[in-house]
């Protein structure tokens, strides 16, 4: 479930913004970009720089990642961290256009996990 979540900058410094996360998707769409790139969980590690146990509990969903760990993504896999946090919004899903977006997100994460299973 959606839940407010105090973002920090790398220094750990005071928060640089909060926002509500949808960690699950989050979570699920970083476990997808690294599986559809055929990357093992120490291969992409020791390419950002993090512990596996850390990387394990993101993808597990019991951690949420900085914003300085999903620019490392953006960075290693080339996408922008917005398109990254489209994942984590948390939308009012009386608005038909939030509910569309909530939606658009789902399938995305469907055909991924679609992929990863073919594979």
């Amino acid at each position: 479930m959606s839940q407010p979540i105090a973002i920090y900058d790398s220094s750990g410094a005071y928060p640089a913004n909060i926002i509500f996360l949808d960690t699950p998707m989050l979570n699920e769409a970083l476990r997808l970009i690294r599986t559809y790139h055929d990357l093992t969980q120490s291969q992409l590690c020791n390419e950002l720089g993090i512990s596996n146990s850390y990387l394990s509990e993101i993808e597990a969903g019991k951690k949420t990642p900085s914003l300085d760990l999903l620019g490392k993504y953006g960075h290693r896999f080339n996408l922008p961290v917005s398109s990254l946090l489209f994942f984590s919004e948390s939308l009012d899903e009386n608005k038909k256009t939030d509910r569309l977006r909530v939606g658009v997100a789902k399938k995305v994460l469907s055909l991924l996990q679609w992929v990863d299973s073919k594979r």
